[in-house]
């Protein structure tokens, strides 16, 4: 499928979504928005892909919503622009593939939420993160959602609340993002780490994704319940019996997908 506002690069088993506005600093437009959510959904339906990259063209990852497209609009029509900013958050949820950011330079505002959002995030030395939109009188309603849950509420809003940014280190210590690499190798250590994922077996992979975000908001019980229930269908692949003899055996797996 052919993108206005973002690029996607296939190498082996490994999709890279790249937000391809790079005179802007990525700042999120409708364009972008639905062509980051449909290049989600799109790669997630591609058998070929087995993990997903997000990064961004040019000096730096994102740097929120364009505000310029703020003025002339109705309630409704906002509504219906937010949501669009929005959506690809819950796709990252919902989709099989696990997604990984991949941030330099600067992430704020709606690139903070994408590095939250993500199931895994690597930055470069000297990025800086933060939830700024309350430095131009409005709030980041839409990354407080996944800064919530990564970060817990005392952490998320001191975030949200002051707008300050915090540097790499900063926030692969509150646990933000799960690496920090000189940006030389950036690159090389985000694929890296997708390689790694893309060797595990997909179906494992997966349903383990779905599991975990099923499971967050139920009550523990239940997420027993349901995490017992996915496991159980798991043992019934022919990949989990292929890995269990791979190891047994120690040879190299051969995963089927089924």
């Amino acid at each position: 499928m052919v993108y206005e506002a973002v690029l996607v690069e296939k190498e082996d088993h490994i999709a890279t979504i790249v937000l391809n506005r790079p005179e802007s600093l990525n700042t999120f437009t409708v364009p972008l928005a639905r062509d980051l959510n449909q290049a989600l959904i799109d790669l997630n339906n591609d058998i070929d892909t087995r993990v997903i990259i997000i990064k961004g063209a040019g000096e730096a990852f994102c740097a929120g919503i364009n505000v310029k497209d703020l003025e002339g609009k109705s309630p409704l029509e906002y509504y219906e622009w937010i949501t669009l900013m929005e959506e690809w958050a819950q796709t990252i949820a919902r989709i099989r593939k696990p997604v990984i950011a991949m941030a330099h330079k600067i992430a704020v505002a709606n690139g903070i939420g994408i590095v939250a959002a993500a199931d895994l995030a690597i930055a470069s030395e000297g990025t800086k993160f933060g939830a700024t939109a309350i430095n131009v009188g409005l709030f980041c309603m839409g990354p407080a959602v996944p800064l919530s849950r990564c970060l817990g509420r005392k952490k998320a809003l001191e975030l949200l609340l002051t707008g300050d940014t915090i540097d790499a280190d900063e926030a692969f210590r509150i646990g933000l993002i799960n690496k920090v690499v000189p940006l030389e190798q950036l690159q090389t250590e985000t694929m890296k780490l997708a390689h790694k994922l893309a060797a595990k077996s997909p179906l494992a992979l997966q349903l383990g994704k779905k599991s975990f975000y099923d499971m967050s908001d139920l009550e523990y019980k239940k997420a027993f319940e349901l995490t017992g229930n996915h496991f159980a269908m798991l043992c019934t692949t022919l990949d989990a019996h292929e890995g269990v003899n791979a190891f047994l055996n120690k040879q190299k797996p051969n995963w089927q997908m089924r």
